[in-house]
This record gives structure tokens, sequence and C-alpha cells, in this order.
């Protein structure tokens, strides 16, 4: 599952992607980054300091049927303040994921102007 990390305002964000298959939806997470832990944990790339952490936002962006819409989902319980700027990184990832499956769907229509 790949990931993209950030820093704002000294706090680490993340933004994950995965396929979610009972949604039949890419999912794009937000979560506030946690540390690699250096205690008893193998590191194989020593560079990657933070991991996700558990995501609060959950945007799922449907690859299956092109009617449904992506939708965005808060998941913490806890209040969270998320700065604009992490925010507006956020939807630019989520908007590319959708513009991604957008593509992929109009890849797999078939052309009935030509018959």
């Amino acid at each position: 599952m790949p990931w993209e990390l950030r820093e704002h305002a000294g706090r680490h964000y993340a933004v994950l992607f995965h396929y979610a298959l009972h949604d039949d939806a890419w999912a794009v997470e937000l979560s506030e980054a946690v540390p690699v832990p250096t205690e008893g944990a193998e590191n194989p790339d020593a560079s990657v300091t933070h991991v996700p952490g558990a995501a609060f936002l959950v945007a799922l962006v449907p690859d299956e049927d092109p009617s449904l819409q992506p939708t965005v989902r808060v998941w913490s319980p806890d209040e969270r303040v998320v700065p604009y700027e992490v925010m507006g990184w956020f939807m630019e990832q989520v908007a590319d994921q959708v513009e991604r499956c957008r593509i992929a769907f109009a890849q797999e229509e078939p052309d009935l102007s030509a018959a």
C-alpha cells in the first residue's frame, strides 16, 4: 500500500492509498503519521521515519460503477483540527485518484459511435 508523507507546522501527515474491496472503491486515507518504532523492529529503509497512523478521513473513489460519486467519511472519534494546507493536499490526492478512475472508465467503455 503506497503512501505519501507531508510535514506541516511540526506535525507529520500521511495519505495512504489502498483498494477497499467491500466498497468496490479506492480508499484514500488521511492520518497523522507516527514515528517508525525503533525498538525491536526491522526497518529495511532507514530513510523512512514516519508511517501512516489511524485514518481520520477516508475518501472512497468507486471504480466499478461510473454512476457512483466519490464520498469522504470522517472516522475519528476525537475532534481533529486539520490545517487548511493539509486538507488541500489531501483533496488534491483524492482528485487525482478520481481522475485516474474516470480515465480507466473511459478506456473500458466500448466506442458505440463506430457501430
